[in-house]
């Protein structure tokens, strides 16, 4: 079962550590092996915020929200202990993004609602509303509003979209 190819081994990355290396759609998804698949994003890469907020809004608008919340999630991991709860909300939106889009209601309204408070949890903690140039409240706004078309019906989203604009209106 989750062996490399049907081989018996499990896929390791070069440090030696398990990790699935099927290839994944746009979204994230597993594909069979030898599929032609989107390449995934570094993980560990450190970035300014200025880089990882432009990185992430080109993954989003490509229609890509699991990759956008990998460069969200190397923020998180790498960044200072003050803004953690920023990049972890961000990186819960995009996940909620995701599951949206892969037809998720459950977990794309519950992950978009978490993502949405820890935004705003972030900015009312430090009394700042555009760090980075980061839009916190239209962000939330967002994220509820997509959370409550999930809930009423609205269906798989499309990723491309409904991607938020992470600096507010374009």
């Amino acid at each position: 079962m989750g062996d490399a190819a049907g081989t018996g081994a499990r896929d390791r990355d070069t440090e030696g550590r398990a990790r699935n290396a099927r290839p994944r759609d746009g979204l994230g998804r597993p594909l069979p092996y030898g599929a032609p698949g989107v390449e995934r994003q570094p993980e560990g890469v450190v970035r300014t915020p200025e880089e990882t907020v432009a990185e992430a809004q080109a993954l989003l608008d490509a229609g890509k929200p699991f990759h956008a919340h990998e460069v969200f999630e190397d923020a998180w991991k790498s960044g200072p202990e003050a803004e953690r709860t920023l990049w972890r909300g961000l990186a819960q939106l995009a996940v909620g993004l995701t599951h949206a889009a892969r037809g998720n209601v459950t977990g794309g309204a519950r992950l978009l609602r978490r993502g949405a408070g820890a935004v705003e949890e972030w900015a009312a903690g430090g009394g700042v509303r555009r760090s980075y140039g980061i839009d916190a409240d239209g962000l939330a706004a967002w994220a509820r509003e997509l959370a409550g078309r999930v809930e009423d019906g609205a269906g798989s989203v499309d990723a491309s979209g409904e991607a938020p604009r992470l600096r507010g209106a374009r």
